[in-house]
């Protein structure tokens, strides 16, 4: 089977359930695992690499208004690739290729292409959408096993998160300029993780919120996931944060539990690392109860900036 993802997390998806020598082509933004790193991009984005976070704000807002994606897809090398099955989104209006253009790309190869659309709103959506993935491309049963072993590692943090007595409220802050409170599977994995989300709702969109509406919350935690943003990104931003009336004063700054996190790798993508997003919030929230595990980052102290 030849498969195209349309999608970081299907990638990781994909590779995650031993398909890496089927995939044959991905988006501009797949960067996981390493070894997707040459495969052929079958997108292209139309923001600048250099905007800023309230210029990338701005154009995702414009494009919203004429129900317009951000990203297009590469006819020509779609083509060639020729794909048997295709994995795209219906979930984010604008941070994918369209569902209409997919299904209209599809339509017009040759093979008329399979296309299976994910849309997870909560961790255990994620986990079907991996089923879904494993089913299409004929490999239930592996699928089966890599959901469980995935289970499993959400049912250890869970066990130990029930002998936590105080649980400290927490901000997943998902982007800067404008701030917005992180929805979707975000406040689920902070209630897994032994904490009490202040402003996210779980299975809902992510939101602008405004700055009062955090202070008004006074998290005794603020855990930073920009969308799209590595660690050294996000801490070009923390200017911004910093201007913000009334920061000084918030519970975690004062506390000095304020932790940015790699947003592209965790929390932003509906994959597999959801539960490497897990792990991470749960040591960061109580690393007495919560250990790390091997090969993943603790959550950056935004006090070292």
């Amino acid at each position: 089977m030849r498969i195209v993802s349309l999608l970081p997390s299907a990638t990781e998806i994909i590779c995650g359930l031993g398909l890496r020598d089927q995939l044959v082509g991905v988006t501009h933004e797949c960067d996981y695992p390493p070894s997707v790193a040459d495969l052929p991009k079958v997108t292209r984005t139309l923001i600048p690499h250099d905007a800023t976070s309230g210029e990338i704000d701005g154009l995702v807002r414009e494009r919203l208004k004429t129900n317009a994606a951000l990203y297009s897809l590469d006819m020509p090398t779609l083509e060639r690739l020729n794909p048997d099955l295709i994995v795209t989104q219906a979930l984010c209006d604008v941070c994918a290729v369209a569902e209409d253009e997919v299904n209209a790309a599809a339509c017009s190869l040759p093979g008329k292409p399979r296309v299976i659309n994910l849309e997870p709103t909560c961790l255990d959506d994620v986990l079907e959408c991996i089923r879904r993935v494993g089913s299409a491309a004929n490999c239930a049963a592996v699928a089966t096993d890599y959901v469980q072993s995935l289970q499993q590692r959400i049912d250890a943090v869970a066990k130990r998160s029930d002998t936590i007595a105080t649980r400290p409220t927490v901000m997943l802050l998902e982007w800067i300029d404008p701030p917005f409170s992180a929805g979707h599977w975000s406040p689920e994995l902070v209630s897994i993780a032994g904490g009490r989300e202040v402003i996210g709702t779980a299975g809902q969109r992510s939101v602008t919120t405004p700055w009062e509406s955090i202070v008004a919350g006074d998290p005794d935690v603020m855990m930073i996931a920009c969308c799209g943003f590595g660690v050294d990104r996000t801490c070009e931003d923390l200017p911004i944060l910093r201007s913000y009336p009334g920061w000084e004063r918030l519970s975690c700054v004062q506390s000095g539990r304020v932790h940015i996190v790699d947003g592209s790798a965790y929390f932003s993508r509906p994959g597999p690392r959801l539960v490497d997003s897990l792990e991470i919030l749960a040591h960061t929230l109580h690393p007495e109860t919560h250990p790390l595990p091997d090969g993943l980052p603790a959550a950056f102290d935004v006090t070292m900036v």
